[in-house]
């Protein structure tokens, strides 16, 4: 049987943001936090290392508040896999107040419903999508978007993230030094 590739090292190599994560508690082995001027160098890289889209989503949270003025509050997220061997990549964007970032369905065919529905439901304009008219909802109420949150709603990006790992690997090996 051949040995299972780790591909944390392809992706740092290339200068992303990238994580590794317990699969069996968040359903992905790598996590990728991109700036928009990386969304489709990262596509790219995923699609030339045999990765296929899985989906791409969006979310809204309250944006980061002081050092990041450009961020509007929506998150793009993507989920890449592999067909032969069990290995998944959690990508995620801060959309900016312009809500574009670039479109991937050139390079994935897969992402043009995706990137057309997050459209829709969440108002983020995918820069070179070439049918990015509405999917789902009516072109009558292009400003309508259901899926946006009243402001005094959002919780931040770090509410609603998992808990970093390490905190609770330390709190484990507190817990056994003290015997509780």
């Amino acid at each position: 049987m051949a040995k299972k590739k780790d591909y944390k090292n392809d992706f740092l190599h290339q200068r992303f943001d990238a994580t590794e994560t317990d699969y069996d508690q968040r359903g992905y082995h790598l996590e990728v936090v991109l700036d928009v001027n990386q969304v489709r160098k990262f596509a790219q890289t995923a699609y030339d290392l045999g990765f296929y889209i899985v989906f791409v989503a969006g979310l809204h949270v309250r944006p980061n508040e002081g050092h990041d003025k450009g961020n509007s509050g929506l998150v793009v997220v993507y989920q890449f896999a592999r067909y032969d061997q069990l290995y998944r990549i959690k990508a995620r964007v801060s959309v900016p107040n312009t809500l574009e970032i670039p479109s991937i369905s050139d390079i994935y065919q897969g992402a043009d419903w995706h990137e057309r529905e997050t459209r829709d439901l969440y108002g983020v304009v995918f820069d070179g999508h070439p049918n990015m008219k509405p999917l789902l909802l009516s072109e009558e109420d292009p400003d309508f978007h259901p899926l946006l949150k009243e402001e005094k709603k959002l919780k931040s990006l770090d509410e609603i993230s998992w808990p970093s790992e390490a905190p609770e690997v330390a709190k484990g090996e507190a817990e056994a030094e003290t015997g509780r």
